[in-house]
């Protein structure tokens, strides 16, 4: 969906995927605007090489604009709306090197919580068959240890399956250990990251999110606006001149909100 300087309609056409890039080749620059959603930074920075303003918005601040109903060509009249608010909000267009670490920072994150959910069906399932111990790493340690003295008393079948499940969290557990290795050579290279860990409550893993993630940070005005991103601020419900404040909104980025509530409850 596209129009003039006066706001007038000039284009309204469907693209498949092979005709984008050729499409935006044949026009003079102009703004480009666009939802932050999947592939929407490599089409930004597709877009972009061909001489054109590519801005990214959040899906939910393009909502308003939407007239009446969900169509893909609603959606496409109300982005064009949207993008020239003069209030519009939008997000910085990541690298594929800032794309590559993140890449490397979810799948952490997917791999610590397969580790989590493997270690409670471990520990749940030694329980059933009489074996506990302590919680945390030095308890899950002497389970395990426990675990191989008993094995022979306990049902083949079950010691079988119970093998497997240490096997594989064992595994993830390096694999967990070479993703950080690699987050930190990034994280030694890379200045902004460098600079973030040296604020108390955050560490290289943090830190290294946190540059990823906001490739430009003077897209905020103050601090308490990147805290509002993050969704750390109370969440507002006032009406009717009442000032309520509710809890935190859980806006935004909560893999590294997680990473931050996690550092300052360690430096505490």
């Amino acid at each position: 969906h596209g129009v003039d300087a006066d706001g007038r309609v000039c284009v309204r056409r469907k693209l498949r995927r092979a005709e984008v890039a050729a499409f935006f080749g044949e026009l003079s620059p102009c703004l480009v605007g666009m939802e932050a959603c999947a592939s929407s930074h490599f089409w930004a920075r597709e877009i972009a090489r061909l001489g054109h303003e590519v801005k990214l918005m959040p899906p939910a601040y393009v909502k308003p604009y939407v007239k009446r109903g969900k169509t893909d060509a609603s959606d496409a009249e109300a982005i064009c709306e949207a993008v020239t608010r003069p209030t519009m909000r939008f997000g910085a267009v990541k690298s594929e090197e800032q794309q590559a670490v993140l890449i490397l920072h979810k799948t952490r994150e997917l791999l610590v919580r397969q580790r989590t959910m493997q270690t409670n069906a471990l520990r749940a399932h030694l329980a059933e068959l009489g074996i506990v111990a302590a919680q945390g790493v030095d308890g899950l340690s002497s389970l395990k240890a426990h675990f191989q003295r008993v094995t022979r008393s306990l049902p083949e079948h079950a010691a079988e399956a119970l093998q497997a499940l240490i096997r594989m969290a064992d595994g993830l557990v390096d694999e967990i250990e070479r993703l950080e290795s690699r987050i930190l050579d990034r994280h030694r290279t890379n200045d902004a990251s460098r600079r973030l860990a040296t604020i108390p409550g955050i560490g290289p893993i943090t830190a290294s999110a946190i540059a990823a993630n906001v490739p430009d940070a003077s897209l905020f005005k103050t601090a308490r606006q990147f805290a509002a991103w993050l969704g750390l601020t109370p969440r507002a419900n006032s009406s009717g001149g009442k000032e309520r404040q509710m809890g935190i909104s859980k806006q935004g980025d909560a893999y590294i909100r997680r990473l931050l509530v996690s550092g300052a409850l360690v430096f505490q």
